[in-house]
This record gives C-alpha cells, structure tokens and sequence, in this order.
C-alpha cells in the first residue's frame, strides 16, 4: 500500500486549456540544498512576497522549516499555477518542486 502510495504521489495531473491532461513522472527527488531552495529564493522568497518578515499567505519562505511547514500549501498553489505570482515557472522548476513535495520534501 505505501508503495501505490508513493506511485499516484509522484505524478501530478492537471487539465490543460485544451482538456488533455500532463503527468510529470518523478523518477527522483530532488535535492532541497541544491536545486529547491534556490527556486524558493529566486521565485517565492522576494521582496513583497514571501521575504523575511512576510504575512503572505504562509508568511516567510526563506528557510527549510518554513518552507516545510508550508509544504501542503505550495504545492497547492504551485501545483494550480497560481504560484509564483507575476510569473510562469518553467515546466523543469515546477516538475522539480512538485516532486520534492511528493518525495515528503526531505532536506537532502
């Protein structure tokens, strides 16, 4: 069971503009010291948005804790797209966050 568990996590669904669907399929998890903090630091942890001291829906996004306590938020709102605000986030990014959320977000 937690190995179908693991499977349906690491595949994000969403509907499209045309109603098809994608599927990015995790084949790892990436690495938080590496590759999702500095998504975090250049998309999510900016000035007006989720920086030192913000009240912006989960507050600050600067840190590993803070961004793991608000782990099932982000990847809600950057799963929906409505995340980062202003911007598009590249399909490699989101795939990469997406799958760090569903490989429990470890701080690897």
């Amino acid at each position: 069971a937690a190995s179908a568990l693991l499977i349906f996590a690491c595949q994000k669904t969403s509907t499209t503009s045309g109603g098809g669907t994608t599927s990015p399929t995790c084949t790892s998890t990436p690495s938080y010291a590496s590759t999702v903090s500095a998504l975090f630091a250049s998309k999510c942890a900016t000035a007006g948005c989720h920086a030192t001291g913000s009240n912006n829906g989960p507050g600050a996004l600067t840190t590993y804790t803070q961004i793991y306590n608000a782990r099932v938020s982000c990847n809600a709102s950057i799963s929906s797209g409505s995340m980062p605000k202003g911007m598009t986030l590249a399909a490699a990014d989101k795939t990469a966050l997406l799958c760090w959320f569903a490989g429990g977000a470890p701080n690897n």
